[in-house]
């Protein structure tokens, strides 16, 4: 069989990455029909945007797309493309898995957990009001003192709808990955309404699932203290969109930093699959950056498609690589030796040898 997947080079570094894990993932005998779409701040020029409309077609006609990291012009109007593929995609649930691989550095060891982000809601949905302006002014009168005059206002939604469904996406993963656990993260003894809402709609989940699946709340800041102290007693972590957001980047420090964080973007019947780390576009054209994070998104995609045994195998062969830190990036290096390592290519080439199916 062959799939037919798009895919985003991106910009920066990223066609550098993206060819690296291309090789790779097509290294493990699965076949694939790339679907190759431009999208990001050199494209700009082109075609008026970083995301041209033909992007998203494509992704919507093949249901699963690889993308490499891409640059959100500074300073021009125009929005995130990350941000801007979620939202028309509806991509509702942002997945992040954080593990440790021995050969990384990082002071801890067995930590296998995954964040999952609501992404269409909260503080992101996007709805602020400048300071001064009728809308901020008519909220400061409605807080009755509460409010300081000339604050500019944000606004929080958070929907039953959207707690329901993001919950729910967690639960039926953790089913379909063999997890034994999801812990429902938020604030709600201060958020009342809106973080409280959250929890009422987890619970009402989490009860159809019981004797399946675990179930427990923790409150944010607890959350990141346990994290930090005890993080391999946790499994599959489901949240709003702002905690997920600098949740996951706190996981991914915990297992070595954003190098090795993949990540996916999912929706209904759509998935793109990316590392979470951006272009980093002062290292374009040098083979220096670090290919695991997008390579482990190609193993994410795999999975999703069903070809768990390549899956299997390429993550083993990453981790392989990794454990004998001979055949990896500068920042693998216990000393970080922007100097040393091998480039993008001969860590990509190191995997595939390791290859075994």
């Amino acid at each position: 069989m062959q799939y037919r997947v798009t895919l985003i080079p991106g910009d920066g570094t990223g066609p550098e990455l993206a060819d690296a894990a291309v090789r790779v993932i097509e290294a493990t005998g699965v076949k694939f029909d790339w679907d190759v779409q431009e999208a990001g701040a050199d494209v700009i020029e082109k075609y008026g945007t970083p995301i041209p409309d033909k992007v998203l077609d494509s992704i919507r006609r093949n249901g699963v797309a690889l993308k490499g990291p891409i640059t959100t012009p500074i300073g021009t109007g125009f929005r995130s493309v990350n941000v801007a593929l979620r939202q028309e995609l509806d991509l509702y649930a942002c997945v992040r898995p954080c593990k440790t691989y021995p050969g990384v550095r990082s002071p801890y060891s067995n930590i296998d957990l995954v964040i999952i982000r609501e992404n269409s809601e909260d503080l992101y949905a996007g709805v602020e009001f400048d300071s001064g302006s009728p809308e901020a002014d008519q909220i400061v009168a409605m807080g009755k003192g509460k409010i300081r005059e000339g604050s500019a206002i944000s606004i929080k939604p958070i929907s039953y709808f959207a707690s329901e469904r993001i919950v729910r996406f967690a639960f039926e993963y953790a089913l379909a990955y063999g997890r034994r656990k999801v812990t429902a993260v938020a604030k709600a003894n201060i958020m009342k309404f809106t973080d409280g809402l959250f929890y009422r709609a987890a619970r009402d989940v989490a009860r159809e699932y019981e004797g399946r699946v675990a179930y427990e709340e923790k409150l944010v800041d607890n959350m990141c203290m346990q994290l930090v102290q005890v993080p391999e007693i946790y499994d599959v972590l489901v949240m709003p969109n702002l905690y997920g957001d600098i949740l996951s980047d706190l996981c991914a420090g915990l297992v070595g930093g954003l190098g090795v964080a993949p990540g996916a973007n999912i929706g209904d019947g759509i998935a793109v699959f990316e590392p979470s780390h951006g272009s980093a576009p002062k290292y374009k054209g040098m083979d220096k950056v670090n290919p695991t994070a997008l390579i482990l998104s190609g193993v994410m995609m795999l999975r999703h498609l069903g070809e768990v045994k390549a899956a299997d195998a390429l993550e083993r062969a990453v981790a392989e690589v990794i454990r004998e830190g001979k055949d990896v990036t500068y920042d693998m290096l216990p000393d970080r030796d922007t100097s040393g390592g091998v480039g993008t290519r001969k860590m990509a080439d190191a995997i595939i040898r390791k290859l075994r199916l």
